[in-house]
């Protein structure tokens, strides 16, 4: 088949990989000039680095280079996903510069993708099926204050975080940064050397894990592990799980909210007026993020202040320039403010009609397996199950899209697909408050959804690796056997039908010369 794929970050670029290795076309478009998707350096901030450690992040057939240090920065990554472009021959298929203006469904499953190059040159471009790897990380949500325009008169200046690229932007500035998150945390870091002040604008604290618990642990080996995730109630509990959540719950609960202990000490939270409400058990109902280096360290020697429970009530230019006040009235100088508030979640390029058939009513995707629209025939997502191994997923993602193409995936009737949906997303509201971005992220049961998709395939790494990574953090390398696996069975299932014809063919021959024979001694 001839399929289309609208993203060329990590989720379109093994899509891409996958389903050429399964003998399909393929054709990438990205609006961006390189792949990556967020680590492109259009929409990368100053220092931005992984949140998982570099194993962590890899794709199973491609290891990170062994000279990147634990957390790689967004240059890094980027330089990464490209060698992976390259490895795989991908890059002539890819279309940059390129941005998907509309994707329509002709019937069939097949669509029309038409598009518009940086130079303005619009094309149309006919698929047999489509991928949607726009990401969920796509479109920065920038909230809208009153006073902007009088605040941008004064000099101001208001950006998302993926649209501030260069630390010289707040060299002798005043910079508000919105947002408790990593991202902002890492641009608060990153500016506090340059900046005349910084004020981190939170409206809500929210747990921070150390890069190294007590000061030495990875904490890797305790969140990035089977048992780590088992740590955090699934809707389905199986094997060890069903201890850790009933006659184990509450050795669970103490392993998980002795992390927050620890945070508590290790940073000094308490001194700072930093600590979150709750207990780190709560951490799945937020953002899971690690402390950015450096952070709590600049909220020490002065040089980050951090004004908690706030919120920024309006823009406005005062006698000294632009100015933020806050919601209690504090009034800050602001020269530049920069939104780390997170992202919306959308396919603006699909027909209004199409994305009804995709939504629930509150505006969560409807995706079977975080890939499958219910009632759009023809189309996919990938990279719609954000994780802490959100390269792992994806790959698995595309082997499962791959799988479909050629019809091995089993799938159950539609009303049983969908009461699954709907069960999944149920849980996740009462698991995550509501925090799971309109049904894409699947944080913290990542290797809960791996092992979902892998079992539609009837593949998998074997039991004795799964339960090593109950004790050690989870290797993606230990999948990288699990594509070509799946990908020779379909190969081998498409020349058994190529050749169905012949032997068809052949015993229908067998048989007319039993009946000739048949005849002839009757006759």
């Amino acid at each position: 088949m001839r399929i289309g794929i609208i993203g060329a970050g990590v989720a379109g670029l093994t899509t891409a990989k996958v389903l050429s290795q399964a003998g399909h076309e393929v054709r990438v478009f990205d609006k961006c000039p390189d792949v990556g998707g967020v680590w492109s350096r259009t929409r990368r901030y100053p220092g931005v680095t992984t949140q998982s450690p570099k194993a962590q992040y890899s794709l199973s057939d491609f290891p990170m280079p062994k000279d990147y240090p634990e957390w790689p920065s967004g240059a890094q990554v980027q330089a990464y996903f490209a060698a992976y472009a390259a490895e795989f021959g991908l890059e002539p298929a890819l279309r940059l510069n390129t941005e998907v203006t509309a994707a329509k469904p002709v019937g069939d499953g097949r669509w029309t993708v038409e598009t518009r190059s940086v130079g303005g040159v619009e094309s149309s471009e006919g698929f047999d099926r489509l991928v949607v790897a726009n990401g969920v990380f796509c479109e920065p949500a920038v909230p809208t204050y009153p006073g902007l325009e009088e605040f941008t008169a004064a000099g101001g200046r208001l950006c998302a975080g993926t649209e501030f690229h260069d630390v010289e932007e707040a060299r002798g500035k005043h910079v508000l940064v919105v947002g408790y998150g990593k991202s902002a945390c890492d641009v608060a870091v990153a500016i506090s050397g340059v900046a005349a002040g910084t004020d981190v604008i939170a409206r809500q604290l929210l747990w921070k894990v150390p890069r190294r618990i007590g000061g030495f642990l990875n904490f890797k080996m305790l969140l990035l592990t089977r048992m780590g995730e088992g740590l955090f109630r699934y809707l389905r509990l199986r094997g060890f799980e069903k201890f850790l959540h009933g006659p184990g719950n509450r050795l669970r609960r103490r392993m998980i909210n002795s992390i927050g202990s620890v945070s508590v000490r290790q940073f000094g939270l308490a001194k700072l007026d930093l600590v979150p409400a709750g207990h780190m058990e709560d951490i799945v109902r937020g953002a899971i993020g690690l402390a950015s280096e450096g952070f709590f360290e600049g909220v020490v020697d002065g040089s980050i202040v951090v004004h908690r429970d706030a919120t920024t009530s309006r823009l406005l230019a005062g006698e000294d320039g632009p100015m933020a006040e806050l919601r209690d009235g504090t009034l800050l100088k602001a020269d530049l403010v920069v939104c780390a508030t997170g992202f919306t979640q959308g396919v603006p390029f699909l027909p209004e009609q199409t994305q009804r058939r995709l939504f629930d009513e509150r505006g969560n995707f409807m995706l079977y397996r975080q890939i499958l629209p219910l009632d759009v025939p023809g189309l996919y997502f990938n990279g719609y199950n954000s994780s802490f191994f959100s390269p792992l997923n994806a790959e698995m993602a595309a082997l499962w899209i791959a799988a479909d193409l050629a019809g091995a995936v089993a799938r159950p009737e539609p009303e049983t697909m969908r009461a699954a949906v709907e069960a999944q997303l149920a849980f996740m509201d009462e698991a995550t408050d509501t925090h799971h971005c309109r049904g894409t992220k699947i944080i913290p049961f990542s290797m809960h959804n791996i092992d979902e998709v892998l079992g539609d395939l009837d593949v998998n790494v074997g039991a004795r690796v799964r339960a090593s990574h109950w004790l050690n953090p989870v290797n993606p390398a230990a999948y990288r056997r699990v594509t070509p696996t799946l990908l020779s069975r379909l190969a081998s299932e498409v020349t058994e039908e190529a050749t169905a014809p012949g032997r068809i063919r052949e015993e229908v021959r067998e048989v007319r010369e039993e009946v000739r024979e048949e005849v002839r001694e009757a006759g």
